[in-house]
């Protein structure tokens, strides 16, 4: 068995020691096998990422196997677009499955050959009574459920009509196969679970070939049986499914894979059901599955997000048998960590305001040296240029400061980053008493070298030239529901009504330094002062630069951190 890396410095879990000791132990051989079964019905998001480093995870540290099994049973909601978007995302995250991809869809002929042994176990039967009823003879939690009419019904009988079922002489929700297990049950789980039913819909790997599907509870554990894994790794909403596969498994007696569940991922100020991610696609909250405010993988990668920052994420968390919820802070900042190591500081003005250097020489051009990334030795300098009429942050001046204001004001001084000290010596506006201009001087001795350059001054800002900045648009991001607990937000019980409004802001009229101009989508910078930034990945193009706030430079999660030690 290849253990290239170091198990015993690996995070421990309590599904990490159960493999450990299936090793040590020699259980299924010490064969690590593990599997990675997504719905194609719809985009992978963070909570997905945290399945995903913990089964392939699992496999590459104890020199195990990882399968990827498209669990394709409900063809009325899946799409190979969605088959796609998985694929591209494990990759991205930076995994490998073992062999081929897997579809349950390719053993659709073996779990119906099972479904007529269970028929003539005489432990399953057609059922004639629609899906209200079998609701209602389920009973309750507190209530027994009772019998089907239909229940006892001979396996002659049971044979012709699921074969007939098979070849589409029924219409859709006539009849369904169910397993006859134990109405009276304390898991509603047991009571009688459906096993197939009919659906005519087109799939998008079989066609037209199948009315018949079986029901996810029937195929899940079939299928990781048919692949012999051996550790079948689930979130705690299987807990109580588990009886029944295992059930299904000891009638069938088939290979029987080891289950174990774990905490799903509940993350603050989102929403990790597939099913209202979609609603917000189809009602345009947002403009995709891959819109940067989404939790989507593709979303998040949009946005400027790392597969390393998300890995670091998903190892700090760890795997509970306990529900939580983490803070968004803690994502957060896993991605700054990452990108403070790897990101160039640039200069882009947001919202810009013209500042004139009245003593500076008129048509001169000055190249200053910048370093790229203080973090970073290797990460070098650019040049970046310098002249008479530059743009500060609207923000970064104010006429009538507060006490601890150290930025621009009236007969203030402060430095502009690389570059000299300026003081403000008048303010321009226009008729509407709007300022926008600023007249300064500057101290030609206080650039770096100088004779002033030591001189301190409290305040730096950020600048780009007015000659040669580049025009951008950049988008602004914050969390896209109002409540910290969306999923159980009393004050707001629609999906709409906890949307934050403010979530998205997009300003048009940036100016960046040229060289943002050559970026390639995708490429992650740090904006001093305001943030980690992303070139669009769909929409950036040197005519028409777009970037999106990855996340801000405050980080609230490592303050909590050291105020707590």
């Amino acid at each position: 068995m290849n253990k290239e890396n170091d198990t015993d410095s690996a995070p421990s879990n309590f599904i990490r020691e159960i493999v450990k000791e299936d090793i040590a132990s020699n259980n299924r051989e010490g064969r690590i096998c593990t599997r990675f079964p997504p719905e194609p019905n719809g985009f992978l998001h963070i909570g997905h990422a945290k399945s995903i480093c913990l089964n392939f995870g699992l496999a590459t540290e104890f020199g195990g196997t990882c399968n990827l099994r498209f669990d394709d049973t409900n063809p009325s909601k899946e799409e190979d677009v969605y088959v796609q978007s998985i694929i591209e995302d494990i990759k991205w995250l930076g995994f490998n499955w073992t062999g081929e991809i897997r579809y349950t869809s390719e053993y659709f002929d073996q779990l119906y050959d099972w479904a007529i042994c269970l028929i003539k176990k005489e432990v399953a039967y057609v059922d004639d009574l629609d899906a209200d009823e079998i609701k209602k003879y389920r009973g309750t939690p507190t209530q027994s459920g009772k019998d089907s009419p239909f229940r006892n019904r001979s396996v002659e009988e049971n044979m012709n009509l699921f074969a007939r079922m098979k070849s589409g002489e029924f219409s859709d929700g006539a009849k369904v196969l169910r397993a006859k297990i134990d109405m009276a049950s304390g898991n509603l789980n047991m009571r009688d679970p459906v096993l197939y039913r009919i659906l005519r819909a087109n799939h998008h790997r079989t066609g037209d070939k199948w009315c018949l599907y079986p029901m996810y509870d029937f195929a899940h554990g079939q299928s990781d049986s048919i692949e012999k894994i051996t550790h079948s790794i689930c979130t705690l909403e299987f807990e109580d499914h588990r009886p029944l596969y295992d059930w299904m498994i000891e009638k069938l007696e088939i290979y029987h894979p080891q289950q174990i569940e774990f905490a799903r991922l509940n993350l603050g100020y989102t929403l990790l059901s597939k099913r209202k991610l979609l609603q917000l696609v189809k009602e345009e909250h947002v403009s995709g599955w891959d819109d940067p405010r989404m939790p989507t993988i593709s979303g998040m990668r949009r946005r400027g997000y790392t597969p390393e920052s998300i890995r670091d994420f998903c190892d700090r968390i760890g795997v509970a048998k306990a529900n939580s919820t983490v803070e968004m802070a803690l994502l957060e900042h896993c991605l700054r960590e990452d990108l403070n190591k790897r990101t160039a500081r640039v200069m882009a003005v947001l919202r810009p305001l013209k500042l004139t250097i009245i003593n500076y020489p008129e048509g001169q051009i000055e190249k200053i040296t910048a370093e790229n990334n203080p973090e970073d030795p290797k990460s070098g300098t650019r040049k970046i240029l310098f002249c008479r009429e530059l743009y500060i942050e609207q923000e970064d001046f104010m006429e009538d400061p507060p006490k601890k204001f150290f930025r621009l004001a009236l007969g203030k001084e402060v430095r502009l980053k690389h570059a000299y000290i300026i003081k403000c010596e008048e303010v321009i506006k226009d008729r509407n008493e709007n300022i926008t201009e600023l007249k300064c001087t500057y101290d030609p001795d206080s650039k770096t070298g100088g004779l002033t350059a030591g001189r301190k001054i409290k305040g730096t800002l950020h600048w780009v030239s007015a000659q040669h900045a580049k025009k951008a648009e950049v988008r602004m991001y914050n969390h896209l529901f109002v409540n910290e607990n969306p999923a159980n937000d009393q004050a707001h019980p629609t999906l709409n009504s906890g949307l934050n409004t403010d979530s998205l802001e997009i300003l048009r009229d940036c100016r960046i330094e040229p060289a943002l101009e050559e970026a390639k989508p995708g490429d992650r910078f740090q904006f001093l002062r305001m943030g980690y930034f992303c070139a669009d990945l769909k929409e950036f193009t040197p005519d028409s630069p777009i970037f999106n706030r990855a996340v801000t430079l405050r980080d609230s999660w490592a303050k909590v951190t050291k105020q707590n030690k």
